[in-house]
């Protein structure tokens, strides 16, 4: 299957970056001063699972002329509409899209723009980051990636991206509820997200102080009674997994919205956050850290437009 992976970015150049090494059909639609990097010192990958410089297929939007098979879309949120309208001459009549970003708004605009039939659910566990030379560097061991249809039934063209996609050294795995996976992956890094930027720390940091563990716990609870009132509880088990995680001491657990904001880059704080408090405003949930968290950090990202 001919593949698109749209960026080539922490997320989207780590997993395409394996897929191309693995040999499938990859092509990177990317801006040209990272096509121009990358042209320069390759796709370099820096993993505890083994580094990588690969010389990978790259195009510019105005390069994108026929339709693909698999649309592989990991940007950012704040990029989701630039990144649509570069890849959109790439989505034909059989193009399934894959996205993986964080949230669930993302999910909306696409099917707004192309309709619900090409759309699977997907979600990428992975920390990533690029460095100063552009090399992707993977900071934990963890890789995976989930999909599958938004219905949550079997299909000829889920089994055939499975085929596609498996294989080629991360995880992956057909979910039958991906919704509900996706609204899971979203009160994780909501809870993780609130509690890490407004409090300013890892999680071992912060339990260490007295009350840490309490507001850890709070901002989950929280962000897991929005998810349920909008029709998706978590488990009992994936609480009692996603407390413990909160509760380790000596932790170096952080969240990507940290991580970004100790860099002083954007944060995906209206898409992560600024969503969730929103959806739990109109069904009356009270989330008093979730509206803390998302006020700070969008005084922090007003201060770097100025």
């Amino acid at each position: 299957m001919r593949i698109l992976i749209v960026g080539a970015g922490a997320v989207g150049g780590y997993f395409g970056g394996r897929l191309a090494e693995a040999g499938r059909d990859v092509t990177f639609l990317v801006r040209p001063r990272r096509a121009e990097q990358i042209r320069a010192s390759g796709l370099r990958i820096i993993s505890p699972h083994g580094d990588a410089t690969i010389r990978p297929n790259l195009i510019t939007a105005s390069d994108v002329r026929s339709a693909y098979d698999i649309v592989f879309l990991s940007v950012k949120s704040y990029g989701l509409a630039d990144a649509i309208d570069d890849f959109a001459p790439a989505v034909g009549p059989r193009t399934v899209i894959l996205p993986v970003l964080n949230g669930m708004r993302h999910m909306e605009v696409l099917e707004h723009r192309f309709g619900k039939k090409p759309l699977l659910g997907g979600v990428c566990l992975v920390a990533t980051q690029l460095d100063e030379e552009g090399r992707i560097v993977q900071l934990a061991d963890f890789q995976s990636l989930t999909y599958g249809e938004l219905g949550g039934k079997q299909s000829p063209r889920l089994e055939t991206v499975d085929q596609a996609l498996r294989g080629v050294g991360f995880d992956t795995s057909v979910s039958f509820h991906i919704l509900q996976d996706m609204w899971n992956k979203w009160v994780q890094l909501a809870s993780l997200g609130t509690i890490t930027c407004l409090l300013r720390g890892n999680i071992g940091e912060i339990v260490a102080v007295p009350g840490g563990a309490d507001l850890s716990l709070a901002a989950l609870r929280e962000c897991a009674a929005v998810s349920a009132a909008c029709g998706y509880p978590p488990s009992t088990k994936f609480l009692e997994e996603k407390k413990q995680q909160l509760q380790t001491a000596g932790s170096s657990l952080t969240s990507s919205m940290y991580r970004d904001l100790t860099r002083n880059a954007p944060v995906e704080v209206d898409a992560i956050l600024g969503d969730l408090l929103e959806r739990g405003r109109k069904l009356r949930i009270p989330t008093p850290l979730l509206k803390a968290a998302f006020v700070n950090l969008s005084v922090y990202q007003r201060a770097r437009l100025t």
